[in-house]
């Protein structure tokens, strides 16, 4: 590690045009910096196009809460068709819950080992919802209790990225609880923006909180904007006063967050990690992500969430082909910063990982072996075991997991359209809640969360 303070992180980012704005911020976060409160980061990794978790998380043997029965890996096989694993190929990935038995995908050891250390965790059936939803209410399609443009990945992933399932949200939930935290704060907490190193949309938009891009590599920081005499004319722009104060204030906003983008790339130029991470998108992203993590105390951060992304999923045809070496590249690239963060960084007790798409897939194939759009999906967090110190209740699945009959209790028509039974608000309050979000402020982020019994899933230790 060649950056060791404070001092060092403002030589390295002063060089960059533009810093001189990023570390002015920088230098008001770090007069309300508070050393009492424990560092903690949100990674979110986001597999666009529509993850088939199907054949992520499999059943072998497992109890269906909906139908009241024991379903086994050949009603799953029944399902499936020519896109169903074989039994045999399951066993080095095995993974129990309590009497269930499961198995992931055969090429994701990595977070099948995660999972049985504890350092893992799988939640069932995750989706949109307006409130708490059954086959019967689907089908009886009244538009106020159901998300809109069910099955459109533009809608979904805007629903995803904002918690707000039946209308538009000009900011997203990780950028509302930016917001609500350094609200919160103000007296004693320091944090920086969301930090994307995979392209953020809306999930990174905040009302008065910047967002910070910092691509692999430290290329360019500003689409369309990236050589230093356009950023220079973009930065003279945004100055322009047009008398118009919410305008002006989104501004200044995109200013910050382009020069800290900046300050904080060119920071990264001088860490150096001794793990060793897999040379594929997901895992290069991640790496980025250990190098910003392996300086927050040179810049005094105690808060920080980030967003990765990777993109593929949508497998209408010849979906074994593409989603198999997709999910080994999530699983080595899981594994091996989980790794960075427990043996080098020993910030693995103080970092959740998360999984997000916009919807599952159909359970039944189409006629291209590959599935269509669909609802529910399982999703995974990763952490270090409650039992060790970390956060993560691990070891476990939440949620009902189920039922695989086409056209069964849980199938929205007839082809395996999971109806959810958890939903994104349940999933991101609770990892929101860990992060520091007071138990009063979670409606006011998630709106329809009230909607549920609960607001905490229980898979993270927040007490």
């Amino acid at each position: 590690m060649l950056i060791r303070s404070r001092r060092d992180f403002i030589k390295a980012a002063v060089t960059s045009v533009g810093a001189l704005s990023a570390l002015a911020k920088i230098g008001e976060m770090n007069a309300m910096a508070s050393t009492s409160a424990p560092y903690q980061a949100l990674v979110c990794i986001t597999m666009s196009g529509g993850n088939d978790s199907h054949n992520m998380v499999i059943p072998i043997n497992t109890y269906c809460q909906s139908s009241q029965s024991q379903q086994n890996y050949s009603l799953y096989a029944q399902a499936r068709g020519n896109l169903a694993q074989p039994l045999a190929s399951l066993a080095p990935t095995t993974i129990s819950n309590g009497s269930d038995v499961y198995g992931l995908h055969p090429l994701m050891p990595e977070i099948a080992q995660l999972y049985t250390n504890g350092n893992a965790a799988i939640i069932a059936n995750v989706g949109m919802l307006v409130q708490p939803t059954t086959k019967q209410i689907y089908q009886n399609n009244n538009p106020a209790q159901l998300p809109t443009q069910l099955f459109s990945h533009s809608d979904q992933t805007n629903q995803w990225q904002s918690a707000i399932p039946n209308g538009n949200s000009p900011t997203g939930w990780g950028g509302r609880v930016e917001d609500n935290l350094y609200s919160q704060y103000n007296s004693g907490e320091n944090f920086t923006s969301i930090t994307s190193t995979g392209g953020c949309g809306l999930f990174c938009t905040g009302q008065s909180t910047f967002a910070a891009t910092v691509p692999v590599g430290g290329a360019s920081l500003l689409q369309g904007a990236s050589s230093p005499s356009r950023l220079l004319a973009v930065q003279n722009m945004l100055k322009f006063s047009n008398g118009l104060q919410l305008v002006q204030a989104a501004n200044t906003t995109f200013t910050n967050g382009v020069g800290f983008s900046q300050a904080l790339t060119n920071a990264l130029k001088g860490v150096v990690l001794k793990s060793v991470f897999p040379a594929n998108p997901l895992a290069q992203q991640l790496q980025t992500v250990a190098e910003i993590i392996s300086i927050q105390k040179a810049i005094g951060v105690n808060r920080q969430i980030f967003f990765c992304q990777l993109g593929g999923f949508d497998t209408h045809g010849a979906q074994l082909g593409t989603q198999d070496p997709l999910l080994q590249q999530l699983s080595q690239a899981v594994g091996a910063f989980y790794n960075c963060l427990s043996t080098e960084l020993g910030e693995d007790k103080n970092t959740v990982t998360f999984t997000a798409s916009e919807f599952g897939r159909t359970l039944q194939p189409n006629g291209s072996a590959g599935t269509d759009h669909a609802w529910g999906s399982h999703h995974l967090v990763i952490g270090t075991s409650s039992q060790n110190g970390g956060p993560l209740y691990g070891g476990q699945l939440y949620g009902p997991f189920p039922s695989l009959i086409l056209g069964g209790p849980d199938d929205a028509n007839t082809r395996g359209t999971l109806v959810p039974t958890s939903s994104v608000d349940q999933y991101a309050a609770t990892l929101s809640q860990w992060f520091g979000v007071a138990p009063g402020n979670v409606n006011s982020i998630f709106p329809n969360v009230q909607n549920f019994t609960s607001n905490n899933l229980g898979f993270l230790n927040f007490s």
